[in-house]
């Protein structure tokens, strides 16, 4: 599938040093813009609030609304309905990723990442994701 240009990204994160990292990373490094939600419930009501990101990038294990909870509800929302996203998390074992996969998720990038290559990574998702 090809997609325009990638600039708005919804970045959800609960833990403070990897948001700052990955935040660093995908502004400074890969130019994007994001809007960055310290839970799956603040990520909810920016979105209610007209936030229309283009990529959600979310964390899969979070307090309260985890990620695949989070996309489920932005998935109820008709702005997010049919936005890529891309789950960022650890457990990257193939049933993993085919799980997240059947969440609707284009891809998912293993965490610990590397701040340098993470714009990049979340292109080649964003040009190549299914």
């Amino acid at each position: 599938m090809t997609r325009g240009t990638l600039q708005h990204i919804l970045y959800v994160e609960d833990d403070a040093d990897i948001r700052t990292i990955a935040q660093l990373a995908l502004e400074a490094v890969g130019g994007y813009t994001l809007k960055v939600c310290a839970s799956g419930q603040e990520a909810l009501e920016t979105v209610a609030a007209g936030y229309r990101p283009e990529l959600i990038l979310l964390d899969v294990m979070m307090p309260g609304l985890d990620g695949p909870g989070t996309l489920s509800g932005l998935r109820r929302l008709p702005s997010t309905m049919e936005t890529p996203a891309v789950f960022m998390t650890a457990k990257v074992q193939a049933s993993e990723i085919a799980f997240y996969k059947s969440l609707g998720a284009i891809g998912v990038l293993a965490k610990p990442f590397d701040p340098m290559a993470l714009a990049a990574q979340v292109r080649r998702l964003w040009e190549n994701g299914e």
